[in-house]
Order: C-alpha cells, then sequence, then structure tokens
C-alpha cells in the first residue's frame, strides 16, 4: 500500500473570520477558514482549499486587481505572500503587530495594511523573483486610534483610511503640493468603512453610531465633496535639499534605518489658515441615517460598488439593506442571519454579493436583482463529532455537538441536505449497505432514520426508559440497528422495517463506549469501560458468543473489512488485535509515545508526562485491511501497518498555533508571577462593544466564547474506494486523497522498457503488448495516450486478449479517467468488455479487489447522475415543444413522426455527448 496522501479539502466549516473577497472574473469567492483559504468556484459548483497554512488563524485577506497574488495575515501580524495560480507561498513576512486592513491600489503598484493607527504602503511584489518582495514606502501617521478601513481611488493616486477615533484620512500615495493629508470628522463613533466615488475624490464615509446608555443603535452616511478633481492634483517638484535632512547623513547605518523605514508623513488633525491654502478641500454636502423606523442596530460591515453605485451595509442583527448612491435610495433590506454580519464583498459586475456570519459559520452569496441564493453554506456551529462514508464514497455525512446532521458531496465538497431534528448532540452518525439511509444516534435519547430520496426523518427508535446514546452500528444488511447508553450500561436493538425494539442486551458493568458489527457475519462487537468486548451472536438469541478481556478500559472497536480481525483500542494507549473467532490475540501496538501530546496553555505538567496518560480514541482500517488509522487527542494521526506492526506514517492535521495544546512546550515569555497570560482574554469586547466580564469567571463570559478550542480527532474514516480518508476535528472535516501524480511507481520494469518503444510497438498496431509495456512503465499520461489510440472496434479483442494480472490495472486506470476524462462512452466501453470477459475470475478475489471496484463505481454512478438528469430535462423540452406545436394546430406529416422510444434512441448519442461536456 502506498501512503501518498495529501492533505485535498476541508469541508464542515465555510467560514471563520476575516474578509471575503471575489476574484477577477467575480466566478469564486475566497473565504478563509481558519489558518487555511477556501475557494469556492460559483460557476462549476465546487470548492478548494488551498494546500497552504499559517501559523495561526487568518484575519485578513488582499487580492491583487489582476487576481494572480493574495497577501494573507493571520492574528500576529504574519503574513504569507501566495500566488492563487500555482496554489504555492512565493514570500513570508511578518508585521509585528496584528494587521486591521490589507488593499492593493487599482494600478496593482502598491498596497496598504494598517496597524494600530499606522497606515504603511509597500511596493507590490512583481511578477519575477525578487530578494524582498515587500519594500516599504512611506509610513502614514495621523489617526489617534486603530485603522479599520482602507480604500484607493481609481487611479492609485490617493487613499482613505477610517479610524476608531471617527475620522477619517485622506492620504496622497505621492507626495502632491496641494493635498499631503486631509482630516474628515463630523462622526460620533468608529469609522466602519470609507469608499471613494469612481474618478473622483469626493468621499462617501459610512460609520455606525453607538451613542451611551441607549438601547437603540443607529447609522449615519456622510458625503464629502472635493473642490478638485483628480487631474487637479499637483506633483511635487524635486526633493529639497533644505528640506530633507537625510540627505546630508553620511553614516551608513543611518541610511540604512532610514531606507527601511521608508519615508514617514505625519498629518494633523487641526492646520492653520496659511497652511491650508491652496490646498484640496472638502465639505460635507449631505448627510444620511439607516433605520429610520426604529429598528436599530450596530452597522457592522459595508461594501460599494463603484459603476453601479450600490451600497451594501449589513447589521448585527444579520440585516442587510441595499442602497442606491448618492440619492441614498433603499433598494433591498431583508434579514440572512439571526448573527453579525461581519464582512460583505461585491462581485465585479455587481450581480452577487458573498455575506459572511462569523457567528455561525455562515457563507452566503445572494444575487440581490433576481433576490435569490447563488450559495448558501454553514457549517457545524459547534465541533462535529462523528462520520460516516457512504458505500460508494460519493457522500459524507457529519454530525456534530449542534445536534445537526449534515450530508456533503465528496465531487463538490459542498453540503446539500442538513437535518435538525435531534435536540441533543450527536454522537455518532452511520450510513446503511443502500446508501440511502442515514442513521444517528443523540443524546437525546434517540436514533433517527432519514431517507436521502425525500430527505425526512421516517423512523424514530427510542428505548423503554430514558437513556442517551454514546455509538452506533447497523448490520450489513441494513435490517437490525443497535445502539449503546452511557448511563444504563445496556445495548438497544431494534428492528429497520418495523421500527420495534427487538432486545435489550445486558451484560456490561460500565458505559458503552464503541459498537461494531462484523461485515461478513451476524456478530456484534460492543466495547465498554469494564475492561472488557463482548461479542453477541445475532442469530443465535443475542447470546453472548464471546467475552474479550483487556488490562484497560476499552474505548473504541473496529472490524477488519473482510470480518477475520477485530481491533481494539484501549485507555492505557494500546491498540490489541484479535482472532475473535478463537479468542486469541494476534498482536499489540503500543502508540502511547506516537499521540505526542501538546501542553495545554493552563497544564502545570509537562507534555510529556500528560502523553502517558493519552489514548487513541478513534480507529478505522483502510479500505483494503492492510492498515489501520489512529487519532485522539492530539494533532497527529497514525497510520499502523497491522501485519508488520509499525507505524508507517504520521500525519500532523493542523499547524495552527490559535488552538490549545499545539505546542510541546510553553512560551516563558507569556508566564508571570500571576500565572499564565492566558487567563487575561484580551479578545473581549473587539467586535461588539466593549463586554464587562462576570464576576469570578477568568476569561470573560463563555457564552462570547473568547477562549483557544483543544485539537484533538474525533472520528477517522477510510473512503470505501480506498483514494482517501476523512477526519474530524476541531478545525473541521479535513480529507486526505491519494496523490498517484507525485509518485513513480513502475511495475516489473526493465532496460528496454521505455516511451519510445511503447509508441514504437503502438505504431505496429500491437495494442495488447503496448498497454502491457505501458502499465509496466506506469506513467499515467503514456497509459493514457496508448488506451485512446485503440481503436472502438478492437476493444473487445483487447480486452479478452488482456493477462489476467493487467485487467486489474486497466480498471482502476478506467476508474480515475472517469473523473476528468470527456471520452464516457469509450471508457464505458472498456469497463463494460472488462467486466464481461473477465467478471468470474476477479470474483475470485472480491475481497481485495473491492475497494477499486467501489472507485469505479463511484465514477460511473456520478456520470449516470448527470446524463440522467440532462435527459430528463431534455425529454420534458421535447414533449413541451410538441404539445405547443399541437396547442397551434401545427400538425406533423405522418412520414415525419417519431414515436418516443424512437426519439430517445436517435438522441441518445447526441445526449450522452453533451453530458459529459457538461460534466
Amino acid at each position: 500500500m502506498k501512503f501518498a496522501y495529501r492533505f485535498s479539502n476541508l469541508l464542515g466549516t465555510v467560514y471563520r473570520r476575516g474578509n471575503l473577497h471575489f476574484t477577477a472574473d467575480g466566478n469564486c469567492v475566497i473565504s478563509p477558514i481558519g489558518n487555511r483559504v477556501t475557494v469556492f468556484d460559483l460557476k462549476n459548483n465546487k470548492s478548494e482549499t488551498l494546500p497552504l497554512a499559517t501559523r495561526h488563524n487568518i484575519t485578513c485577506v488582499g487580492l491583487s486587481p489582476d487576481g494572480s497574488l493574495a497577501i494573507l495575515v493571520d492574528e500576529e501580524g504574519a503574513a504569507l505572500l501566495v500566488n492563487l495560480i500555482s496554489k504555492s507561498v512565493i514570500h513570508q513576512f511578518h508585521f509585528q503587530k496584528p494587521v486591521h486592513c490589507v488593499c492593493f491600489s487599482p494600478d496593482g503598484r502598491k498596497f496598504v495594511i494598517t496597524k494600530d493607527n499606522v497606515a504603511l504602503m509597500y511596493h507590490a511584489p512583481g511578477k519575477k523573483r525578487e530578494f524582498n518582495a515587500f519594500v516599504l514606502d512611506k509610513t502614514y501617521y495621523g489617526p489617534y486610534d486603530e485603522t479599520t478601513c482602507i480604500d484607493w481611488t481609481d487611479d492609485s493616486k490617493c487613499f482613505a483610511v477610517g479610524s476608531k477615533d471617527m475620522s477619517t484620512w485622506v492620504f496622497g500615495a505621492e507626495r502632491w503640493v496641494n493635498l499631503i493629508y486631509y482630516s474628515l470628522g463630523g462622526h460620533k463613533d468608529a469609522i466602519v468603512a470609507c469608499f471613494f466615488e469612481e474618478n473622483s475624490l469626493d468621499v462617501y464615509v459610512c460609520v455606525f453610531i453607538l451613542q451611551l446608555y441607549t438601547i437603540s443603535q443607529d447609522g449615519a452616511l456622510c458625503v464629502w465633496q472635493c473642490d478638485t478633481g483628480l487631474d487637479g492634483l499637483k506633483p511635487r517638484p524635486p526633493k529639497d535639499r533644505a528640506e530633507d535632512k537625510n540627505e546630508s547623513m553620511k553614516d551608513l547605518g543611518e541610511e540604512f534605518i532610514e531606507q527601511h523605514k521608508g519615508e514617514e508623513i505625519h498629518g494633523k488633525a487641526t492646520t492653520n489658515e496659511q497652511e491650508r491654502r491652496d490646498k484640496v478641500k472638502y465639505s460635507r454636502a449631505a448627510k444620511y441615517f439607516f433605520n429610520k423606523e426604529g429598528d436599530f442596530n450596530n452597522l457592522t460591515s459595508a461594501a460599494y460598488h463603484k459603476k453601479t453605485h450600490l451600497l451594501v451595509t449589513g447589521f448585527a442583527s444579520g440585516i442587510f439593506h441595499l442602497h442606491e448612491l448618492p440619492e441614498f435610495n433603499l433598494i433591498h433590506s431583508l434579514s440572512i442571519s439571526d448573527q453579525r454580519i461581519a464582512t460583505i464583498s461585491i462581485n465585479c459586475t455587481g450581480d452577487w454579493i458573498a455575506f459572511g456570519c462569523s457567528g455561525l459559520g455562515q457563507l452566503l452569496v445572494w444575487e440581490w436583482q433576481s433576490e435569490s441564493y447563488v450559495l448558501k453554506q454553514q457549517g457545524h456551529f459547534n465541533s462535529m463529532v462523528s462520520l460516516a462514508y457512504s458505500p460508494d464514497g460519493q457522500y459524507l455525512v457529519t454530525g456534530g455537538d449542534d445536534g445537526k446532521v449534515k450530508v456533503w458531496n465528496t465531487s463538490s465538497s459542498f453540503c446539500f441536505v442538513t437535518f435538525m431534528e435531534h435536540t441533543s448532540s450527536i454522537s455518532a452518525v452511520t450510513f446503511t449497505s443502500t446508501g440511502y439511509v442515514i442513521l444517528s444516534a443523540s443524546l437525546d435519547g434517540t436514533v433517527r432514520a432519514f431517507d436521502l430520496h425525500r430527505y425526512r426523518n421516517f423512523r424514530t427508535f427510542t428505548s423503554p426508559r430514558p437513556a442517551q446514546f454514546s455509538c452506533l452500528a447497523v448490520d450489513s444488511s441494513g435490517e437490525i440497528i443497535s445502539a449503546g447508553s452511557q448511563d444504563s450500561f445496556d445495548i438497544f436493538v431494534w428492528s429497520m422495517q418495523s421500527g420495534r425494539l427487538l432486545d435489550v442486551l445486558s451484560g456490561h458493568e460500565g458505559p458503552i463506549s464503541s459498537l461494531c458489527f462484523n461485515p461478513m457475519k451476524s456478530i456484534l462487537a460492543s466495547a465498554s469501560w469494564d475492561k472488557t468486548v463482548r461479542l453477541w451472536d445475532m442469530f443465535d438469541s443475542w447470546r453472548t458468543k464471546e467475552t474479550l478481556t483487556l488490562n484497560s478500559d476499552v474505548l473504541v472497536v473496529a472490524f477488519r473489512p473482510d470480518g477475520n480481525e477485530l481491533a481494539v483500542a484501549t485507555l492505557d494507549g494500546q491498540i490489541t488485535f484479535w482472532d475473535h473467532e478463537n479468542a486469541v490475540q494476534t498482536g499489540s501496538i503500543e502508540g502511547r509515545h506516537d499521540l505526542q501530546m501538546g501542553r495545554k496553555e493552563l497544564d502545570k505538567i509537562t507534555a510529556k508526562q500528560a502523553a502517558k496518560s493519552k489514548s487513541f480514541t478513534t480507529l478505522c482500517y483502510s479500505a483494503d485491511g492492510q492498515s489501520i488509522l489512529a487519532g485522539g487527542l492530539s494533532k497527529f494521526v497514525c497510520i499502523y501497518h497491522v501485519k508488520e506492526q509499525i507505524l508507517m506514517k504520521k500525519f500532523e492535521i493542523s499547524c495552527n498555533l490559535s488552538l490549545d495544546a499545539m505546542e510541546e512546550y510553553l512560551d516563558r515569555r507569556k508566564m508571570t508571577e500571576f500565572g499564565s497570560m492566558a487567563l487575561i482574554d484580551d479578545g473581549v469586547g473587539d467586535e461588539d462593544g466593549v463586554a464587562i466580564a462576570l464576576p469570578g469567571v477568568k476569561r470573560g463570559d463563555m457564552s462570547s466564547r473568547h477562549f483557544k478550542p483543544e485539537i484533538r480527532v474525533t472520528c477517522l474514516r477510510f473512503s470505501p474506494t480506498g483514494r482517501s480518508w476523512a477526519a474530524t476535528t476541531t478545525e473541521g472535516l479535513l480529507i486526505y486523497s491519494l496523490d498517484s501524480g507525485l509518485i513513480f511507481d513502475p511495475f516489473e520494469l526493465d532496460i528496454d522498457i521505455t516511451p519510445s518503444s511503447v509508441r514504437k510497438v503502438l505504431s505496429q498496431k500491437e495494442y495488447t503488448m503496448a498497454i502491457v509495456m505501458a502499465f509496466r512503465l506506469n506513467e499515467k499520461k503514456l497509459i493514457q495516450e496508448v488506451i485512446e489510440t485503440v481503436p472502438c472496434n478492437e476493444v473487445d479483442v483487447v480486452c479478452s486478449s488482456l493477462p489476467e494480472l493487467y485487467v486489474e490495472k486497466v480498471l482502476e486506470f478506467l476508474a480515475s479517467a472517469f473523473e476528468t476524462s470527456r471520452h464516457l462512452e469509450f471508457y464505458l466501453t472498456w469497463a463494460q468488455r472488462l467486466l464481461m470477459l473477465h467478471g468470474q475470475k476477479l470474483k475470485t478475489r472480491s475481497g481485495k479487489l473491492l475497494p477499486m471496484i467501489q472507485f469505479l463505481q463511484k465514477s460511473i454512478q456520478r456520470h449516470f447522475e448527470d446524463v440522467s438528469k440532462l435527459c430528463e430535462w431534455n425529454r420534458y423540452n421535447i414533449k413541451y415543444a410538441l404539445a405547443i406545436s399541437q396547442q397551434r394546430g401545427m400538425k406533423r406529416p405522418a412520414e415525419t413522426s417519431v414515436s418516443e422510444e424512437e426519439l430517445e434512441d436517435s438522441n441518445s448519442d447526441y445526449l450522452m455527448e453533451e453530458a459529459t461536456t457538461q460534466s
């Protein structure tokens, strides 16, 4: 088995904090999620998480005008310069302090960042490699409080900076004679956003007003007019030697310092009449107020589209307004959430508006003209606890502490249905063998069955007396449902058909921690904290078949896919393997040291000592049964080889230092004589005003969630196709896929097999020999070239003459080719002939080949669904056209009339080609 699994995608979370951005073409939304960035493709209905991460949570994102570069800045001020085309990090930089906003100039030559009360302008990095990509140009001083927002003029000559001191400053990007800086007042609270009008120095400043000791909160919009146009800015003459004292300095050290700091511009809020003479002047033309009807709340975010003059404002209550400027005409108002709208972005055409709500992790894209959602996604509000793959690997179901059950499409990475019938935390979820029924167990005392055809809860299983279900299992037939209780120590068994309680299995003397059915036999394994694993026979009146006694509390059990082995993880950090038929232990793995626990900020003992009491809390066999995944309260996931009982690889699921228990050693700089600095909650009041901490509470009001979540892995599952595995973690739902493109893995290679020799054999029309040679070299592009060269009428002959060893390899290639290729009918012909000719021989090795067959089934099923939808749509359109023609009295001649069956046959080739193109 290859272990080339790489981080592939992040599901389950769509937005955390920071600002959203549309790409330059307006078809994709860039959303920061924790310390990663996900790009949502709205045209193709897909999402992709970039293969890079910062050291802390991302707080702001800056996107270049051409959309090729992005600057990601985290909580500590560390920045990554990212190439969005190659999806790689170009440069790293540290601004030393938290950054509030990043904004590129429209010409792409400069960018401005704001931190504290200072605005720093840098030269934007170029297209080529540079020794230092971030070169400081100027430093602007003026505001007395923290800066909040930035906006540039269209020609990149000036920019405006808003501040919490209720002032807005206009600075010149160059040293103009009549505009160096200008301060605008007239507001009573912090500035939220400031915008220049198109091709103008007129400024539209959007602020929110919070009056002291009042209940209602209002928003105000001030319109400022400038007496000078952009063409009226006068360039500064060459530097005055007497004025520039730094020119006379001969010390190289001083010259280096000045060059590093750049030019400094110090603004003054009040100037005398002489200094204002012949300078740019602003005057307030109008002032408008939001929410005049009395529905007052904080205005939290705003965005402005200059071409359409569309102003979008979001409020703390989840309401947003659309206004047309400068007349301030209300176009639309809608409530999209019950949480504050943290960020707003408008695409280049002005049609789509993206909203991010950090309170519930919501991401919405709204088309305001048609008043419809383009994208509406929300992750789990609390941490995810459990997950399960569908039998064909197309879907993932997750359950969280928020009581929601969500189903995700692994191809598009979007959630397409959410079940909210549970009233408490979900403890376990699973699919039945058909893949169309989802089962979930909850602490509310119910096990529910959901139908994926009609999207409804059609069964609810309950116990005779209230019980909190901690685990769940369903047999291979999907007829028997079992759930374990953590308070009554019983196992409840129900019938799926009737919904009736069949039996209550008693015998354990502690909470039931895990249940698992044998995939091949009617055996149920139950694990408990009473240090035993019991095997129950489903066909023998549910009597205990065996009892396996261990040395510590049992946390999780898992059967191998072929049902011949049982893996057990215990509280002492061991993984033991059992022959359950003979009740004999066949091996064990000491995994305590592989967890490599981190130390929490408030821990009194070291991470090395704490790791001695840690253990694996989730297990999962790989699809072929040769390896096993294990994870727990750690940032590492371990994969072991079962037969050799050795550690094959450790996956670090996160490098986000914003999570707790990430570092092995504590930073002594954060330790004081009064205790850890972590006890002080610096984040209280940053977002929704000043929050007064409750008496006796160490870290403020816990309902405001100002605390560090602890890194942990709650559940691991391998895809039935064997191509990927998923983990529910504090970061979200992480998908790791098999990266076969980076591996050169030849098969029975000798010196005579080269690409040129393969093409030579192919030119001689010896197709079978060419395919065998290509697979021995094992280069994907060469294999594709050889197979696609085979004529359609020769496929049957080639399939029948292929050696048995290469049939499996061709089928595996076909399964991966279905993911990207448009030659759908051609590859379907290959798959059909191979399975028809070699099906009986493949059946004898079904256990080993099952992951590959399921991978092939998943690919074909996805295309089948796409083609079916297209065919149904085309049939509907044809019937509609025929009905309209008949109503209008347009009768078709008898010789040209066709039946519905003939119509389907004649158009099947066209429909297949059209569906392949769309998919």
